[in-house]
């Protein structure tokens, strides 16, 4: 109800100024061309996020100082620390990037967004820039109609500093226009009173524009007009820098903690940054004429100086917040917590992992290895295993003979409530990816979709494995113990391995090391049916036991390969050149027979 309210106020007062006075259209069409610009640049960009921005950021995040170096190059690229702001917030959220990293990022995206600043005064209000806009709209237009994804980016990049660069044109013209009939610096106010309205002004326009980039470039062609005094542009400027939180603050209300957290290192460091802005707004006042002095720029040149103003409070609001970065962690960590989720909840499912390609992959991957972690227990105690024991790397032989007494579980409700639900969560999420499934991360998508079959099929035939299991578990007769203890052997062996590649990166032998446990499980399996003929043939099992134990081998056999097709999924190294490779040295199915039967 307040946001229609808000909506319906800033309606009123465009429609009112629309119908007076056309040098406030002028202006006011700028602005509109200008955020359309914004829009657009953040759309050509997204059109490169897929695969390469997940490379970037693992490799110039790991530590604090590239983190900053990121935030402020990519800021500077794109001309939007609002679109850093969401990307970062979207991968935090994800699991791509730890939250150090991420206040890294937006440390440096602020001090980046200071280069529009520059570019607008040095360069846009110094040129008939609206003569750069029409081939940049031109062309743009024509690449945004083709086919190929980057190809669209490019026209969409295009298109957008097209639209930036007309929309400076009119605001710019406007305001001139503005100087003839009324003097804005008339409402003007000096000493602090005028510093902390003028302030306010800055973070309410943010707010309503949602874009300090728009707010800074209104700030500079109103003061380049003189619709504007120096010191009250200075007091505006800071007000902006307060106000770009808010993009920040609404990205994180669809994120988990991690992402709240972000928002909320956002706020604080832009709110230390304004305040030491105010207190020491003289000194600055003086720093900026000596930087000024020793670069060149006039004296009069007061567009120029608001962008020295403006690079300077952000390079100390960095300077003063850097060494306290990792306790400001600590303590965003201490003061939002996360949601105590169960093992039945989906735990990186947010909606803001489905922004950007490389964050659905990577959310639905977490979440698959939640359905494994789930499955694993359930599977375990299928066979009668605690899965402590095999996680605690106790020998398997010596765990699976003492553990000769049925664990009691209700496979199916444990199924229903900590997979089955969790599986449906995972293909929700992966209809409202916003992006083609001609991407490459929809084919990623599509196996781990697979993988969690896979892992519900063993869970299944765990079930139907433990129906005779619970019979033969303690059986008096020491072949058939030794046959069902064989099998669960068998499968543990596996829940072994898979546990151990769950929690550590996965190299390029990954794939390879498959096919030992697939020869095992043949191998196994073939001993098994040798066995019970040649029992059958002795005696010493009855023909109805001999059944039950080949129909539970043939279930033996199910849950191993399905849970070793999972591995192949998770496990092995997703880089699809390496990958692929790997695959031709990989022993295929009718090789490993060969092998087995040398």
């Amino acid at each position: 109800m307040f946001k229609k309210l808000i909506l319906a106020g800033i309606v009123a007062v465009l429609v009112w100024g629309l119908w007076i006075s056309p040098d406030f259209t002028e202006i006011a069409a700028g602005i509109a061309i200008f955020l359309f610009g914004m829009l657009s640049l953040e759309e050509g960009f997204r059109a490169f996020t897929g695969g390469l921005l997940e490379k970037i950021l693992k490799n110039t995040t790991d530590t604090l100082p590239k983190s900053l170096l990121f935030g402020i190059v990519s800021t500077t690229l794109m001309q939007s620390s609002s679109l850093v702001s969401v990307i970062t917030i979207s991968f935090l959220s994800a699991g791509l990037l730890g939250l150090a990293a991420g206040v890294g990022i937006i440390f440096g995206a602020n001090l980046g967004t200071t280069t529009g600043a520059w570019l607008v005064a040095g360069f846009g209000l110094k040129v008939k820039i609206s003569a750069y806009a029409m081939p940049m709209l031109i062309f743009g237009v024509l690449f945004i109609f083709q086919k190929g994804k980057y190809l669209k980016g490019i026209g969409y990049v295009l298109a957008g500093l097209g639209f930036l660069f007309l929309g400076i044109h009119h605001m710019k013209e406007g305001f001139e226009a503005f100087r003839d009939t009324i003097d804005l610096t008339q409402f003007g106010m000096t000493g602090f009173p005028g510093l902390m309205l003028f302030a306010g002004i800055g973070i309410a326009a943010t707010v309503i524009m949602q874009s300090s980039h728009a707010t800074l470039v209104l700030i500079i062609t109103a003061l380049s007009a003189n619709q504007i005094s120096y010191e009250n542009a200075l007091a505006l400027a800071i007000g902006a820098n307060v106000g770009t939180t808010i993009t920040a603050i609404i990205g994180s209300l669809s994120a988990n903690e991690q992402g709240k957290r972000l928002a909320a290192a956002h706020l604080v460091f832009n709110m230390v940054t304004g305040l030491l802005a105010v207190v020491l707004i003289k000194q600055f006042v003086t720093a900026v004429d000596n930087v000024s002095e020793w670069v060149g720029i006039a004296a009069d040149d007061y567009t120029l100086k608001l962008a020295v103003f403006h690079t300077l409070f952000n390079l100390l609001g960095i300077v003063a917040m850097l060494p306290f970065t990792k306790l400001l962690v600590a303590n965003l960590e201490r003061l939002i917590k996360g949601k105590a989720k169960g093992v039945s909840e989906p735990l990186y499912l947010f909606k803001s992992a489905t922004d950007f390609p490389d964050t659905a992959v990577e959310a639905v991957r977490q979440e698959t290895l939640h359905v494994f972690d789930n499955a694993f227990d359930i599977i375990a105690k299928g066979v009668s295993i605690a899965p402590s024991r095999i996680k605690a790397g106790e020998a398997i032989e010596q765990i699976v003979y003492e553990s000769n007494r049925l664990i009691d579980i209700d496979m199916e409700s444990e199924y229903e409530k900590k997979v089955k639900s969790l599986f449906s969560e995972i293909v929700l999420f992966i209809t409202q990816a916003p992006f083609s499934w001609e991407a490459n991360q929809s084919g990623r998508l599509h196996w781990m979709r697979d993988a969690n079959q896979k892992l519900i099929e063993a869970i299944k035939d765990t079930k139907h494995l433990r129906t005779n299991l619970s019979k033969f578990i303690s059986s008096p007769n020491a072949q058939e113990r030794q046959l069902y203890n064989s099998m669960r052997i068998q499968i543990v062996t596996i829940l072994r391995e898979l546990h151990e590649a769950r929690d550590v990166e996965t190299n390029g032998s990954a794939l390879l090391s498959l096919d030992a446990l697939k020869l095992l499980v043949l191998d196994n399996e073939s001993e098994r049916q040798a066995e019970i003929t040649n029992y059958l043939k002795k005696g010493k099992l009855t023909s109805v036991a001999a059944t039950s134990i080949l129909n539970d081998n043939g279930y033996t056999l199910d849950i191993s390969k399905s849970l070793i097709g999972f591995a192949e999924t998770m496990f092995v190294s997703r880089d699809q050149d390496v990958t692929a490779i790997e695959r031709e040295i990989a022993l295929i199915p009718d090789e490993i027979e060969e092998i087995r039967e040398k």
